[in-house]
């Protein structure tokens, strides 16, 4: 039998209090959960199990332009190597990472079942697939190999893992974080990513900057979901304190249900935001237990009508009913207004810490200095490396024949690099790269690139050491990254803030006030007498709402250098303007509801914000707006896509719109509208491929039917690989086409030229190219004495008049136009409207 160890023998006991053991156990590991896994980082936002999701799809290669990787491979790689923990608690991790409806900027994308606002289960992360997002990859990761941050060892010390990742933006901010700690736990609203910026290079320039000044800029959280959060104190209470209540809620209309047979019109409550973390599907059960137990009167009928175009519970009126009374029960016995208790309190410098705005942003933006030192020094280091090295490539070919000569005298290569050192004052590494150095680097040409990389590297160096050695300089490239970041991912705000003022007389509540269209509140429409005004549109989608009457001189030349007036319209404050957008979605906005355009912004407003928050959301481009003619029944609207699909639409379905909008293209999930036009039977349509391919043919039923606004349309052109559909113009028998490729050559076109074909046909070349890369801008009308304007990819706008483009046939390529720069090339070919 083995003997016994003796542990109690002397000295191998120490005597301690129960109560100071269990004191130092429990804070050890209460200080293990609140570092280790419940609470994010102040710098880069992250907890470390959605650092350690993040570093391994960097490591496995996921970037936004390589194919998905099934989930179950990702998660393997985060438990075997970062995360010894339950597989299941990562895949949940990384799911939240996914959802749109839970973070405000995803940080991974997804592809198949991660769940839904009703609170339905993933798939099993065998059937699911991820990669990084692109706000992730470039905003956290594309620094990572740069020395930017420190790194560990993992649990087992088989690997090196980052302790923060290098993120060029405050994602604790932008995407927020809930977490419960021991004894503590944190709540952070996310907040909209072009606010937060702007925020960040206020306080850059101004490090004292005024509160009051601040929160003009970042107003308030930005949820995914929507929704409007009621007054303000809370949210200065939370930004100033680093905790407090912010009241949110629900977004609610009124509609008017039309009668069936046997019954007359009601009054319906239409939901179509609920406050975020909200679940849909147990706040509509809740809703109906209340109906059930008579806490809630007033309520016929209850139905979910959300689909993939965004959220619709729609809950129907009794007759004689007020509707107001049923809101405000709605907000007070449902979670239609909830509380969200913000608590702004992260990991900064190794400890818990409760921090206002202003600190959270300050700490990030001494993080980023940090990190930004640290690559500028990196970089600095790397390339002096390679500086050095050039040089001693560069003295060896000036003295080529005494190289040769001590190679070919030495005897081995030890010797050879000792003789180049000292003949030649070179040092090791020198030497090293010279005896490395192959043949053909004898070459001219090759001697000419190593003067070239000399003078390049010279030029970094010098830009390097004035980064890292001032300040003002380096927060000025701060600032350009951040405004980088933010042309590339900044979205309009989702969560409107109403005043707690308008707020308590809603509540009081008007019977006869009417709640907003979609997700905005509709303005009543004024009692004044309409007003005659002009409507110009221009190029960079800003609308200028000018009186016909009165001085107007302050405001005609208030545009922006490189935009232009592309529309104009005479119409009266009381008529609605149709906005259709590329995701084939039309809105109405009231004339009189544009904001006047003044002296003050001559610019005028982006006509993007006159719409509803979803619209805006939907980050899609406005396409057409338009006033409804007359003749409703004679005349239709011609819809082509980016990918070649047509439909012919009565403009009959564009009447008695709704704030919502309605869809009146389907379209695949990697097409767009791209082009429309009016419309009358008897025209001839001509359509343009970036190829130079154009295609003419009738607009009648037989070529081109009717269709109704559900359809998806028919294929109006064979597109070759890798092209797409450039222009779409409606045209009579002497009518002449404007032809204008990215590479500055032009030509008009007489549009009989072209043969009458068949929609569906490949077209007919019109446009011969000068070199193989050149493609087909854009196809206008060549109308005489107007002008277009050229846009190229670098915002330059230059304007040619019509008559200097000279008529040539089909065969010809045509003629320079336009001194493009390097790199440059016309993406867009606009009608002026001066």
């Amino acid at each position: 039998m083995a003997k016994q160890l003796n542990l109690l023998s002397t000295g191998q006991v120490i005597t301690t209090a129960l109560h100071t053991e269990m004191q130092r156990s429990y804070l050890e590991y209460a200080m293990s959960v609140i570092v280790g896994r419940a609470l994010p980082d102040v710098r880069d936002g992250l907890k470390p199990v959605h650092r350690r999701i993040l570093y391994a799809m960097h490591e496995l290669g996921l970037t936004p332009d390589r194919p998905f990787r099934k989930c179950a491979r990702v998660v393997g790689d985060v438990l075997g190597k970062y995360h010894p923990h339950g597989d299941q608690a990562v895949y949940d991790a990384l799911v939240r990472l996914v959802q749109e409806f839970s973070s405000r900027y995803p940080l991974l994308a997804g592809h198949g079942n991660f769940g839904s606002v009703d609170n339905d289960p993933p798939a099993a992360m065998r059937y699911t697939e991820t990669r990084l997002a692109s706000i992730s990859h470039e905003g956290m990761l594309t620094e990572i190999g740069e020395e930017t941050v420190e790194f560990v060892g993992n649990f087992d010390n088989s690997q090196q893992e980052p302790v923060v990742l290098p993120a060029q933006l405050p994602f604790l901010l932008l995407n927020g974080c809930t977490g419960i700690a021991v004894g503590m736990a944190t709540n952070i609203p996310p907040h909209n990513l072009g606010e937060v910026v702007d925020g960040l290079i206020a306080l850059i320039d101004q490090p004292d900057l005024a509160d009051e000044k601040l929160f003009e800029l970042i107003p308030g959280p930005d949820f995914p979901t929507g929704g409007e959060i009621v007054g303000n104190s809370g949210i200065r209470e939370a930004y100033t304190t680093g905790k407090g209540g912010i009241v949110l809620r629900g977004v609610a209309n009124l509609e008017e249900i039309a009668p069936t047979r046997g019954s007359k019109r009601r009054t319906a409550i239409v939901i179509t935001e609920l406050p975020y973390q909200v679940n849909k599907a147990g706040w509509i059960e809740k809703v109906a237990d209340l109906v059930n137990q008579s806490r809630l009167q007033g309520i016929s009928d209850i139905r979910d009508e959300s689909d993939r175009e965004g959220m619709r519970v729609v809950i129907e009126l009794k007759r004689d009913t007020n509707p107001q009374e049923v809101l405000q029960n709605l907000y007070h016995q449902t979670a239609l207004q909830s509380n969200f208790g913000a608590i702004l309190l992260a990991i900064a410098d190794g400890q818990p810490r409760q921090l206002s705005l202003r600190q959270l942003l300050q700490e990030f933006l001494n993080f980023r200095e940090e990190t930004l030192n640290r690559r500028y020094s990196y970089e600095l280091g790397k390339a002096q490396s390679r500086l050095h090295v050039v040089e001693g490539l560069l003295k060896a070919l000036s003295n080529i024949d005494e190289v040769i000569e001590i190679l070919r005298r030495a005897a081995d290569g030890s010797t050879a690099k000792m003789t180049l050192c000292s003949r030649l004052d070179l040092t090791e590494v020198q030497a090293d790269a010279i005896l490395a150095m192959p043949l053909r680097r004898l070459t001219s040409l090759e001697q000419q690139n190593l003067q070239r990389e000399f003078e390049e590297l010279s030029q970094q160096i010098t830009l390097l050491q004035r980064l890292l050695n001032d300040r003002r300089e380096l927060l000025k490239a701060l600032k350009k990254d951040l405004r980088s970041l933010k042309r590339k991912y900044s979205d309009p705000r989702r969560t409107k803030i109403a005043e707690e003022q308008k707020e308590e007389q809603r509540s009081r509540g008007a019977e006869g006030q009417r709640s907003r269209g979609a997700e905005e509140e509709e303005k009543p429409k004024s009692s004044e007498p309409a007003e005659e005004v002009v409507l110009e549109f221009t190029q960079r989608g800003y609308v200028r709402r000018i009186q016909t009457s009165g001085k107007k001189s302050k405001i005609e030349n208030g545009l922006h250098d490189n935009d232009f007036i592309i529309q104009t319209e005479l119409t009266d404050t009381d008529k609605e303007l149709l906005i259709l957008t590329s995701g084939g979605k039309v809105y109405p906005v009231r004339v009189g509801d544009i904001p006047a355009t003044t002296g003050r912004s001559p610019r005028g407003t982006p006509l993007i914000t006159t719409l509803t928050t979803t619209a805006q959301g939907a980050q899609e481009a406005v396409v057409k707006r338009f006033l409804l003619p007359e003749n409703l029944d004679s005349t239709q609207m011609i819809l082509l896509t980016k990918q070649g699909r047509i439909k012919r639409l009565s403009l009959e379905e564009f009447a008695n719109l709704t704030r919502r909008g309605i869809t009146i293209l389907k379209l695949k999930d990697d097409d767009e509208l791209s082009f429309t036009q009016f419309a009358n039977t008897g025209k001839h349509l001509i359509l343009a491929s970036s190829g130079g391919r154009l295609l003419r043919f009738a607009l009648n039923d037989e070529q081109l039917p009717v269709m109704g606004r559900t359809a998806m349309g028919l294929q109006a052109f064979r597109l070759l690989r890798n092209q797409q559909m450039v222009g779409c113009v409606t045209v009579g028998k002497d009518d002449q086409l404007l032809l204008v490729t990215q590479e500055g050559y032009a030509k008009r076109l007489v549009a009989s030229q072209l043969r009458a074909a068949n929609r569906g046909d490949l077209g007919t070349q019109a446009l011969k190219f000068a070199s193989k890369t050149d493609n087909l801008a854009g196809m206008v009308m060549a109308i005489a004495a107007t002008e277009v304007a050229l846009v190229t990819n670098k915002e330059r706008v230059v304007r040619i008049p019509v008559e200097t483009v000279p008529i040539l046939g089909r065969d010809v390529k045509g003629e320079s136009i336009i001194q493009l720069n390097r790199d440059e090339k016309i993406i867009t070919v606009a009608e002026v409207r001066s």
